[in-house]
């Protein structure tokens, strides 16, 4: 009760040097929001006319500062006009300065961020970058704005402009790698050599389509769909081959396949020509297959290729080397059917037989002809192709048995005498010419490795 009646006391001698200060605090506030109010509507007024947009900008970012800033200024000079200790009002004094710079430093660090972002976000080669760029500008705004508050303070600057000098340089040679994908990533986008959407081919023989370019590393999509991350370095440096944007797709997707071929002994067996005729009208079609097709696909490195397992067999085991060569004459990819193969056949071995009575040359003990059965498990690819660049890529990539899936049993399965890449490029691509040369190639004089040679330069032929 008596320490109440000693500040009513006070207050009754003193009024003034209380309500002096409180009314320079109230007429910052008022001023504070009358001047906020035009500011406001002024920037309004110039973002409307569309001048410039960052005056949209500068309102979001001051708004609500401004009048943080007339508040701190009425509490300044309520301190300055008052009669509290002058100690005191000097500490004030800094803490609200200090406040101020604060306050100034964030709002310059947000203006800089927006400001950056909606710069940014027209240029389509530096949206990867955004992030990394907004982040170091305001750590530079941050970093200034700490150094500005500490020399106001009374701080010694100077060791700590050495130390952060000595931090970035060490930051550096720790990061120098980051620093170089950075660099190199910012030159790669500025260049505009290599474009997100664009198709490439690496200098390891990868290729895909780049789905992202960012600070640290390029995103290639390859065709089998996996994600390659290459270094900005690396790509920079590097032997890198750019066809552009994709071509025009085909209206179905071409999808690869490949399979394996099983063998099973029928536990058949011949040991003359009318033994070997005799069983190859009986045997499965799979087993006219295995020592034709199949008999090629394993021997595809000779040059020339040996015709069929029949032909062999009859030229070596029996020492028939005249109905040998004829058997070897018939062109196994003549025939769109097994069936039709086997009649041929066949036919050339019962019509020697007819002519000449050779029932008696035997084959020796141990080199009888064992028919084998062929047993096909088809098994699909990660690949697939959109259109002839993406086509001709993974021709590069699959196996000689999805090779020789597509264009050797294809026309067995077809039965057109057509193979699945020429039938894909006239019907989904729409390019018959292209697709007429493909049909039209003799697999059977071409190595397996040749003939995708040759698929591949015809191909690149018509895309180029």
């Amino acid at each position: 009760m008596i320490y109440m009646l000693a500040v009513v006391d006070w207050l009754r001698i003193h009024w003034l040097h209380v309500v002096w200060p409180l009314l320079a605090f109230l007429a910052a506030y008022v001023v504070g929001l009358w001047l906020r109010r035009l500011l406001r509507k002024y920037l309004q007024r110039l973002g409307e006319t569309g001048k410039w947009e960052g005056y949209v900008i500068v309102w979001q970012v001051i708004k609500t500062q401004v009048l943080v800033w007339f508040l701190l200024l009425g509490t300044y000079i309520a301190t300055y006009i008052s009669i509290i200790d002058r100690s005191l009002k000097s500490l004030i004094g800094k803490i609200i300065i200090a406040l101020f710079i604060v306050s100034v430093t964030w709002v310059i660090a947000r203006f800089v961020e927006k400001l950056l972002r909606l710069y940014l976000a027209k240029e389509e080669r530096l949206k990867p970058s955004e992030p990394l760029i907004v982040n170091i500008a305001r750590i530079t705004v941050g970093v200034v704005g700490a150094l500005v508050l500490l020399d106001f303070l009374g701080a010694p600057t100077t060791p700590l402009v050495v130390l952060l000098a000595v931090a970035v340089l060490v930051a550096a040679l720790a990061f120098r790698n980051v620093l170089a994908n950075l660099l190199s990533g910012f030159q790669l986008v500025q260049s505009e050599h290599i474009k997100v959407g664009d198709f490439v081919r690496l200098e390891s023989g990868e290729s895909g389509y780049v789905a992202d370019i960012n600070w640290r590393n390029t995103q290639i999509k390859a065709l089998d769909g996996n994600v390659i991350l290459v270094p900005n370095n690396r790509l920079l440096q590097g032997t890198v081959i750019n066809y552009g944007h994709p071509l025009k797709q085909a209206c179905e997707p071409f999808r690869f396949y490949s399979r394996l071929n099983l063998k099973e002994l029928t536990g058949l067996k011949a040991r003359n020509l009318a033994e070997l005729a005799k069983g190859l009208r009986e045997v499965p079609g799979s087993v006219i297959y295995y020592h034709t097709h199949n008999f090629l696909e394993e021997h595809h490195y000779l040059t020339p290729e040996p015709a069929n397992d029949f032909a062999l067999w009859i030229s070596d085991a029996l020492g028939n080397e005249a109905l040998g060569e004829r058997v070897a004459s018939i062109d196994t990819f003549d025939f769109s059917t097994i069936g039709a193969l086997r009649t041929r056949i066949v036919g050339v071995i019962e019509e020697y037989l007819s002519k000449k009575n050779d029932n008696k040359r035997t084959a020796p003990e141990g080199r009888e002809f064992h028919f084998i059965k062929s047993i096909s498990v088809i098994i699909p690819t990660a690949y697939i192709a959109h259109d002839l660049r993406e086509f001709v890529e993974v021709l590069r990539k699959i196996s000689t048995n999805s090779l020789y899936y597509h264009m050797f049993d294809s026309k067995l399965r077809l039965q057109k005498g057509v193979n699945d890449f020429s039938t894909w490029v006239t019907d989904c691509v729409g390019d018959s010419d292209l697709g007429e040369r493909l049909a039209y190639l003799d697999p059977y004089n071409y190595t397996m490795e040749n003939l995708r040679s040759t698929i591949i330069q015809l191909i690149e032929k018509r895309i180029k």
